[in-house]
């Protein structure tokens, strides 16, 4: 199955300095037919204003992404962790027992994000925040892992079985990707692509399960961003 959620049919919410839409159920936007996917709770595409942020807040039990599109977000939090984390990078944060922290775009431009939070396999763990770059050049017609809930392979961790993958793929060009019938994957592409011939346009939420192949063709240059979920 491969099901197409049209960016114009998202949830939005326009704050003025954040301009938000929910690929699920979020906040006052409810469709029950959009809770979650798998282990995915959220997927908000987030515009956030110059020199304006998310200010200190509470979470608890959650896996957290954030994948940074362009510009950069600032986090600090109440275990004293403090980073910038720029285009195309990625910060994970593991509520835990509970953990207070604050998301600020400091720079003198917009950035745009996808902030995405994963149901926890370890209610009550330790919080944790972790940041590293990914430059795009390295994932260049190819998935790069960006996080996982494995601690040994590379990439950032968090306490959740899921994968959270990018790619960047020119015009004219292929990828191919194992997929296990019974998971989850939600791609979100920034250009038009086929995915195993459905077409999917920028920013469109592409919600798969059944398939044990991925075949994704790029009209024109487009970034990927790909979680595989329980």
């Amino acid at each position: 199955m491969i099901d197409i959620r049209p960016f114009s049919s998202l949830g939005h919410a326009d704050h003025g300095w954040l301009d938000a839409r929910h690929h699920f159920s979020f906040a006052s936007y409810h469709d029950p037919a959009r809770m979650g996917w798998g282990q995915m709770r959220v997927w908000n595409d987030d515009k956030i204003a110059a020199k304006s942020g998310f200010p200190p807040h509470p979470h608890r039990d959650m896996e957290i992404v954030t994948y940074v599109r362009t510009g950069a977000i600032t986090h600090q939090d109440s275990l004293g962790n403090k980073g910038r984390t720029g285009a195309g990078d990625v910060q994970v944060m593991s509520a835990g027992t509970g953990v207070t922290h604050a998301e600020y775009n400091l720079e003198g431009e917009e950035t745009t994000l996808f902030q995405i939070w994963i149901e926890t396999d370890r209610r009550s763990a330790p919080p944790s925040w972790g940041a590293m770059p990914f430059p795009k050049d390295a994932r260049e017609g190819s998935f790069q892992l960006l996080a996982s809930g494995d601690p040994n392979d590379g990439a950032l961790t968090v306490n959740a079985d899921v994968r959270v993958l990018g790619a960047t793929l020119a015009g004219g060009k292929s990828i191919t990707l194992d997929a296990d019938p019974a998971r989850h994957l939600y791609l979100v592409p920034s250009g038009t692509v086929r995915i195993n011939g459905v077409e999917a346009n920028a920013r469109d939420g592409v919600a798969i399960s059944g398939e044990t192949k991925l075949t994704i063709e790029a009209e024109a240059d487009a970034e990927l961003v790909l979680v595989d979920a329980r």
